[in-house]
């Protein structure tokens, strides 16, 4: 029998479909937009609220992208000057340029500052400089960062337990006594402290092992009384910083929320009770699995069910879970990760610039970091180099054949970048991902014209022996 020769078929070159809608839809399931608490300012006057508070930062990012195109980190050099124009100090003029960072409102990327695309929207766009307000208040502990003397561990208990006061004082709906907090603050960390593990000083300790009260000393204090002094103090902190953010205010022992940060912890949650009425009641699941409860819902409630899952985590670790579940094996589930550091926005950059060299993350992270600097979609997939984009087609087709149907994997053949067939298996032999085979394998068995069929069937084996 003689071969016959494959079929040069010309691909159509189109944008690979987002992984959220590579399967079926979800039924509708929408509710009417909540309405916030009655006495909550319309959104032009909280954006306004939100502009009063950030008219330094706003100040510097605008001088720094006057002054210089490739200014970088904020050197005493360049706060001297900054502070010469702006008339203010060279502590407040950094303090400013931390905040609009945080904000959004300059971009460092690899050194260099750029205006950041919500300074060019901050006049006109409201929602715009909200958002920017409210990553300011999840970044609430690096706009003030806690005391040097501060045991770190002890900072990072109080940092991932604060925001489960928040919404206490937006439900109280008026001031909160301190006392209040500082009780809640202890029972949480020391809910933090069990599901570590941890065993309190001298409990469950044998009773010789427990050292004798120090004579002659009855003025020192005790280990448990040291530590509520210590979350004392950094309750105090963390008020403290939340204040400077504009979320609320502090006076004569009470607390109570801005109308600012009111509006901001009844949005998160909204989110956290939407999430809470999915079926799969996503927001309770590990990263992993709420994606994968989010594989088969539609780009707009899958956006919905990750901006809940994120608010009911302190942003650190939340995107820290979603780039570990991108490191498995399913590529559904990295595609899907990154949609949702999409949603995480800003907070997300540093870590996603952080895992650029890993090479199952590298297509994904360079989409994510060319739309975060404005981007188009189409557009952003220039960056990746022919054989980054011939990786991913790969990635996204294993996704496809695991979860998918067999006409999605057809159709997902005219997404490649290569222009004909032969080259587009040349490229996939080549490129060395791990689910080459599989990929070649399934689009053979779902593909209806026999020639291309045969010709994907012959590259997957040679891949499979290590031939040419």
């Amino acid at each position: 029998m003689t071969s016959r020769t494959p079929r040069d078929s010309r691909l159509r070159l189109v944008r690979q479909r987002p992984m959220a809608t590579a399967t079926r839809p979800a039924p509708n399931r929408s509710r009417p937009a909540p309405r916030p608490p009655e006495g909550t300012p319309p959104r032009p006057e909280l954006a306004r609220q939100a502009r009063a508070g950030l008219v330094g930062a706003v100040e510097v990012a605008r001088w720094a992208a006057a002054e210089d195109d490739s200014l970088g980190a904020l050197s005493d050099e360049t706060a001297a000057r900054a502070a010469a124009t702006l008339r203010r100090s060279a502590e407040e003029v950094r303090a400013d340029w931390d905040r609009a960072r945080l904000v959004g409102l300059v971009d460092l990327h690899g050194g260099t500052a750029r205006p950041g695309w919500r300074l060019q929207a901050w006049d006109r766009d409201d929602s715009a400089v909200l958002r920017g307000w409210v990553a300011l208040l999840d970044a609430w502990s690096l706009a003030s960062p806690a005391p040097e003397t501060a045991e770190p561990t002890a900072v990072a208990e109080v940092v991932e337990a604060v925001p489960q006061l928040l919404p206490l004082l937006q439900l109280s709906a008026g001031p909160v006594q301190i006392s209040t907090l500082l009780d809640m603050l202890r029972k949480r960390v020391a809910e933090l402290r069990t599901e570590r593990c941890e065993v309190p000083y001298g409990v469950g300790a044998p009773v010789d092992a427990i050292a004798p009260a120090p004579v002659g000393d009855p003025d020192r204090p005790s280990a448990a009384e040291a530590d509520d002094d210590a979350l004392e103090a950094l309750l105090g902190w963390a008020l403290d910083a939340l204040a400077s953010v504009g979320a609320l205010t502090v006076l004569e022992g009470d607390a109570v929320l801005t109308a600012l940060g009111n509006w901001a912890v009844w949005v998160k949650l909204e989110q956290i009770c939407v999430a809470a009425q999915s079926p799969a009641g996503n927001i309770e699941h590990p990263a992993a699995d709420m994606l994968r409860g989010c594989a088969g819902l539609t780009p707009g409630p899958a956006r919905a069910e990750y901006r809940a899952w994120l608010a009911a985590r302190p942003v650190g670790s939340a995107i820290t879970e979603l780039l570990d579940a991108a490191r498995g094996d399913d590529a559904l589930l990295r595609g899907l990760a990154f949609e949702a550091l999409r949603v995480a926005g800003a907070p997300a950059e540093p870590a996603v610039r952080a895992v650029v060299d890993e090479s199952c993350l590298r297509p994904y992270a360079l989409l994510w970091l060319a739309e975060h600097e404005g981007a188009d979609a189409e557009d952003a997939l220039d960056v990746l180099t022919r054989q980054e984009a011939t990786w991913l087609w790969v990635d996204t087709a294993a996704a496809i054949s695991d979860h998918g149907e067999s006409p999605l994997l057809v159709r997902h053949l005219e997404s490649a970048v290569q222009g004909t067939v032969p080259a587009l298996l040349a490229e996939v032999r080549a490129v060395g991902h791990p689910r080459t085979v599989q990929v070649l394998v399934a689009l053979a068995a779902a593909h209806p014209d026999p020639a291309l069929a045969k010709a994907v069937r012959r590259a997957a084996f040679q891949v499979h022996t290590g031939g040419v």
